[in-house]
């Protein structure tokens, strides 16, 4: 099993860079918030700063290597990722949002991962009702900041670690 940790700031509003530490300690990767331009920061304050949501994923020499985008279109809200690394798009949608439990689940080309989002303890990412990655987010008062841990499965068929933490950031952490 591969695992990965990281640190947030408590303040959803930070766009500082974070490192992605791997299980020997060494840095891998850093993930970020980013705007556009300065006007979409600015009205963002007024939703809450959870309606113009892109998170980015780079490689140590800050190339990217995975973007997630909030969209919301006539009332429909969902995710467009994309992997600079392997040229794949993502989308990840809500399932059953009318019957009042919605699923996330990740589309791809190589089918659907469903993520089993919990508020409290560790949020699944599932192949076939088989967990394949976890991810948790817990707050530390005292610190004001998220200790953030990822645990990806060899039988994951998704091993790349910007995947999980981008769309970890954006569906799980931030959400709707």
């Amino acid at each position: 099993m591969n695992q990965y940790t990281y640190q947030l700031p408590g303040n959803i509003t930070a766009t500082e860079k974070v490192g992605i530490i791997n299980a020997q300690g060494e840095k891998v990767a850093y993930v970020a918030r980013i705007y556009s331009n300065r006007l979409k920061r600015f009205l963002d304050g007024y939703f809450d700063y959870r309606y113009f949501l892109t998170y980015e994923v780079t490689n140590l020499r800050e190339e990217p290597t995975f973007r997630i985008t909030k969209k919301i279109r006539r009332g429909k809200l969902w995710f467009e990722a994309f992997s600079y690394a392997k040229q794949e798009r993502y989308t990840i949608t809500y399932e059953n949002w009318r019957i009042g439990l919605p699923e996330l689940a990740i589309h791809w080309s190589g089918g659907i991962i469903k993520i089993d989002k919990q508020m409290e303890g560790w949020s699944h990412f599932l192949v076939d009702d088989e967990i394949v990655a976890r991810w948790q987010a817990v707050y530390v008062e005292q610190e004001d900041c998220f200790h953030v841990a990822l645990q990806i499965e060899p039988s994951s068929p998704i091993q790349q670690v910007d995947f999980f933490v981008a769309i970890s950031q954006a569906a799980l952490f931030i959400g709707s």
